[in-house]
């Protein structure tokens, strides 16, 4: 579909080809074209697109990307080192905090998250690699050829992240990280920066082992 640029995004080029979810504003157009789909090499990264997937659970995306940023100063960068140290004060701080989303139980499994992320790089030796290992070659579709919800893959990430002790992190959480961080290519085919996300995540997958 071809955008329609609105104020303030003249840098972005209205005539490209995108999916049709970013349509309508910037940030959104920003996110697709530079960082959804795309591979992170950087555990704190991939660890912060869980987490705020999380916290997006029942708001929109663009509430989430528009306090991003303080999202990242009050959880430390989102190093889950850092992080799995929190206490009650800082839950309470963080309550307290009107830039990002204060709810209770969601700042709470971060931590706890956080926790369980520091327990898995000791057994497995990275999150990014344990991560990948649940990537697809092939994007799932539901009945009617469109982008489901959650998928079966989706639903055993979420289930073995819940047996490790895990929070906040369901089936549709798990897919929607799943096509942030790239392990399924979600972008439609004749999207510009498809090919783009293809090249990277093909880089990305040489050598792994997938899950069956």
């Amino acid at each position: 579909m071809t955008n329609h640029s609105g104020p303030g995004d003249e840098h972005l080029d209205s005539a490209k080809q995108r999916c049709g979810w970013p349509l309508g504003h910037v940030d959104y157009l920003e996110y697709h074209d530079c960082e959804w789909g795309r591979p992170t090499t950087d555990p704190h990264r991939l660890f912060e697109k869980i987490c705020l997937e999380g916290f997006q659970s029942g708001l929109s995306w663009l509430t989430i990307l528009r306090k991003r940023d303080r999202f990242r100063e009050v959880f430390e960068q989102f190093d889950f080192e850092k992080v799995a140290s929190f206490g009650q004060s800082d839950v309470e701080r963080l309550l307290d905090d009107v830039g990002i989303i204060r709810h209770r139980g969601k700042i709470e499994a971060t931590i706890n998250n956080a926790q369980r992320a520091c327990e898995l790089t000791e057994t497995d030796g990275s999150l990014v690699d344990w991560v990948w290992r649940w990537a697809v070659q092939t994007p799932a579709r539901d009945a009617e050829g469109g982008v489901p919800t959650q998928t079966a893959r989706s639903a055993a990430l979420a289930k073995e992240l819940k047996r490790g002790g895990w929070k906040f992190f369901g089936p549709t959480t798990a897919y929607a990280f799943m096509q942030s961080e790239g392990l399924t290519n979600d972008h439609d085919s004749t999207c510009f920066v498809y090919d783009a996300c293809e090249t990277e995540r093909s880089a990305f997958l040489e050598g792994r082992e997938l899950l069956p």
